[in-house]
């Protein structure tokens, strides 16, 4: 683990030129940020595996390679290339656009279909329930065989009234805004019940008072950042808290599952759940970060800065 040779300027990706890196121990020339990241790496290429990586220092966006090395006389290396990707920036930031573009596209068309289900469906199915009561007190005396068959054909009425309002609120969890987030976090858990037999923890400051935007970004972070546990961690226990700390009021989403290096391209890490959080992120101002380990496990953090 100690760096052999370096060509080029280190600068922007190792914080230190080429000179100051060469002979050194990784974890000794490396700031504590870098130093576990770029160790955790390095011991993988040396297991024989080759990483492909994205890293963004300043203005600078970098694509990284990392490969084992074995020399003829038995001797490990990891060998790294970094190749700077400032050409491919601009396309880059329009393909994000393009997406984005159509995650605002698909949540206005999903709003439009909750409230038509909330509105036309569910009010209609909430009338015809009304007429069939009015016709079973009527016939009650008249016909009590016909008024069991009412009682039963309002049992399924129900049962459809419920279903319409989940996908509703699937579709739409606007209950974020009517009964509060501590609310919607709470129904979110009780979907996630049904798919997930691990453990699950919600912890909401309830003196905190939220902006309508940034209590709905916080739950739609939220939503996509346990569905990233559900499908790529191996989770056993999930914990959601929305608390206030010195530097603002703050969401977290933390798991015990197998994480991920945030830099790896082919990880994962930067799929379409990621991008959705980025979206919301940005629409109510948050601040939004992404820290990961293969022991730990994953926390996603969305935070309002200060004074915002």
């Amino acid at each position: 683990m100690v760096f052999e040779r370096v060509y080029g300027d280190s600068t922007s990706i190792f914080g230190k030129p080429a000179p100051e890196l060469t002979g050194g121990p990784v974890m000794e020339v490396l700031d504590a940020a870098r130093g576990p990241a770029w160790s955790a790496r390095f011991t993988r290429a040396f297991g024989g595996e080759t990483l492909h990586l994205q890293e963004r220092e300043g203005n600078f966006t970098w694509n990284i390679t990392v490969f084992p090395i074995r020399a003829k006389d038995g001797t490990q290396y990891a060998g790294a290339i970094a190749r700077d990707m400032a050409p491919w920036r601009t396309a880059e930031k329009e393909l994000r656009n393009t997406v984005l573009g159509a995650l605002k596209s698909q949540e206005y068309e999903r709003n439009t279909l909750s409230k038509f289900l909330h509105d036309a469906v569910g009010q209609n199915l909430t009338a015809l329930g009304l007429q069939l009561d009015l016709a079973r007190m009527d016939l009650e005396t008249v016909s009590p065989e016909t008024c069991t068959r009412l009682t039963e054909v309002q049992q399924v009425l129900e049962t459809i009234m419920e279903q319409v309002r989940d996908y509703s609120y699937h579709l739409n969890p606007s209950a974020v805004e009517r009964a509060g987030l501590r609310s919607a976090l709470d129904r979110l858990v009780i979907h996630l019940r049904q798919r997930f037999a691990g453990g699950v923890r919600v912890n909401v400051d309830p003196s905190l008072k939220l902006a309508p935007a940034v209590a709905s970004a916080f739950f739609h972070i939220a939503q996509e950042a346990v569905e990233n546990s559900l499908q790529h961690s191996s989770c056993s226990t999930i914990e959601i808290a929305v608390k206030s700390t010195r530097t603002g009021s703050t969401l977290e989403v933390r798991d015990n599952g197998r994480g991920f290096d945030p830099a790896d391209i082919l990880g994962g890490a930067r799929g379409l759940g990621l991008l959705s959080m980025e979206h919301y992120a940005a629409q109510a101002g948050l601040d939004l970060s992404i820290t990961s380990d293969k022991k730990t496990g994953t926390t996603v953090r969305a935070v309002v800065p200060e004074g915002a």
